[in-house]
């Protein structure tokens, strides 16, 4: 727990006196969501709002591709990657504490992003608040889960920047489903289906045991 801790908190901290990946993250949604609203603009009634939920999730997605592919960037000057390999305790806690570390950062991009999309695509989402709350923190975690450790395996690459997205995406396909499913549910009864929050709940647990055991197979490479 030592080292879970002691990873979290360095990551936090360099991320506060620096602000380099949340602020592109940030910037980075938002230009996606002003793209999203000229290429397919807000109109009324429900069929028109159907695809809204699917473009927020897009803005998320991409954003969180970026800030990813950053999580491991720094480790890699002074062979601090090395170092961080040879720490005594769990692995596992290492890929704990970066994980945490990006769900902190997306999930706030997230609120955010959320923000800028309402007001862009006209969403109130303050009855649904802490709904969608729930479903966008789910969201974050499986992208975390799975971007943190793809992101440990794509950092030494030649080309870490496109081994990412491509190693991820694929794998994202359960979250973003039932992600994009339980925010349509929100946004046009008011209820989460719960098929959905199934979905999601499932597929984060599976990632994250998985992603935890393989981190240090994936650290020693």
């Amino acid at each position: 727990m030592n080292l879970l801790r002691a990873v979290l908190w360095k990551d936090l901290v360099t991320e506060w006196r620096q602000r380099d990946r949340v602020v592109a993250m940030a910037v980075f949604a938002l230009l996606v969501v002003v793209i999203l609203y000229m290429a397919a603009p807000p109109g009324i009634g429900a069929e028109s709002q159907q695809h809204v939920p699917g473009l927020l999730w897009v803005a998320f997605t991409f954003a969180s591709i970026l800030g990813l592919n950053r999580s491991f960037a720094l480790e890699l000057e002074n062979d601090a990657l090395a170092a961080l390999s040879m720490a005594s305790g769990d692995r596992g806690f290492i890929f704990l504490g970066k994980a945490i570390a990006n769900f902190v950062l997306l999930f706030g991009v997230q609120a955010f992003t959320t923000g800028a999309f309402g007001m862009a695509f006209g969403i109130d989402f303050w009855p649904i608040l802490h709904q969608f709350a729930a479903v966008a923190a789910l969201g974050a975690l499986g992208l975390s889960a799975v971007g943190t450790l793809f992101s440990a395996m794509a950092v030494r690459t030649s080309y870490r920047e496109v081994m990412l997205p491509l190693l991820m995406l694929p794998l994202m396909v359960p979250v973003l489903l039932g992600a994009v499913r339980a925010t349509e549910g929100l946004l046009l009864d008011g209820v989460i289906p719960g098929s959905a929050l199934q979905l999601l709940v499932v597929t984060n647990a599976v990632f994250g045991i998985i992603s935890y055991l393989g981190f240090e197979a994936v650290l020693d490479e």
